[in-house]
């Protein structure tokens, strides 16, 4: 674990960590992970941690779980919050690469062997705390894979991150625009995918049958699911609410919906990201 001590602003080594809310091109992007707990979870998943920049505190608690090769940068906590450009008091942040790309074969032929799967599927969400609640909301009630639209919010932006309490790093994640090949092979992988709509005329969350495999896609936040998606879906279904209220915020309506497929499908939830 090499250790380099930082006292300028100006060291290229810090360039990675430079401006967290600056935009950049999504592949070029490092995955940062704020503060110790996403740090540990980070460390524990599927990205590969090139360095953490942290504090001689944060270092001490951190060194039993940090590899050998993770180079760690020591600095003060005025001089990470000058860099990061707010003021920061977690003590310490990770730097890594991407996991690699997975398509959606690699995840139905994942879910091939169990008796019962659950899949999210979120198309084109804008908001990245919507995002993050949603994949920490699916973590929690089992669900085995998730796929999000490349035009939407990157799964693996700071926000998502840390909405999602390192969520992100414990099920797979596929990125893909390309939605009819994405539910030709869901469907023949033998999945029933749900459409979550506004719609009255459709039946209600309550009416649905036990489904063995399930797929739910939820829609944008101010437009839903096209309609075309919609109807290429083997079942759409809806949440009654009270009149005067014709939806819910998509994140709020993804932890119904989950918990009911959950709990048919019996899938076993896993532990909640604390």
């Amino acid at each position: 674990m090499p250790e380099f001590l930082i006292e300028s602003l100006d060291d290229p080594r810090l360039n990675p960590y430079r401006e967290l809310k600056r935009k950049g091109a999504r592949d070029a992007r490092p995955v940062i992970a704020e503060g110790e707990k996403l740090v540990r979870r980070m460390l524990e998943g599927p990205c590969t941690v090139k360095s953490l920049l942290c504090t001689a505190a944060a270092r001490d608690r951190l060194r039993a779980v940090t590899p050998p090769h993770v180079c760690v940068y020591l600095a003060s906590a005025p001089l990470i919050s000058r860099l990061v450009g707010f003021r920061f008091h977690r003590g310490v942040l990770a730097c890594g690469s991407r996991p690699a790309a997975v398509g959606i074969g690699s995840l139905c032929g994942k879910t091939t062997s169990e008796r019962e799967s659950l899949l999210v599927l979120c198309p084109e969400l804008r908001d990245p705390t919507n995002l993050g609640t949603i994949i920490r909301t699916a973590v929690a009630f089992g669900a085995r894979g998730l796929v999000a639209g490349a035009a939407g919010v990157d799964p693996y932006s700071r926000r998502v991150l840390r909405t999602s309490m390192g969520a992100v790093f414990r099920v797979p994640i596929v990125q893909t625009d390309d939605w009819g090949a994405v539910l030709d092979a869901l469907h023949a992988a033998g999945f029933e995918t749900v459409a979550a709509v506004v719609d009255p005329s459709s039946p209600p969350l309550a009416a649905l049958p036990r489904l063995r495999r399930t797929a739910v896609l939820f829609g944008n936040e101010d437009r839903g699911l096209p309609a075309a998606l919609a109807r290429r879906c083997t079942r759409q279904v809806m949440l009654p609410m009270a009149g005067g209220v014709d939806s819910l915020n998509v994140a709020v309506a993804a932890g119904i919906i989950l918990h009911h497929f959950a709990q048919c499908s019996r899938v076993s939830p896993r532990p909640e990201p604390e």
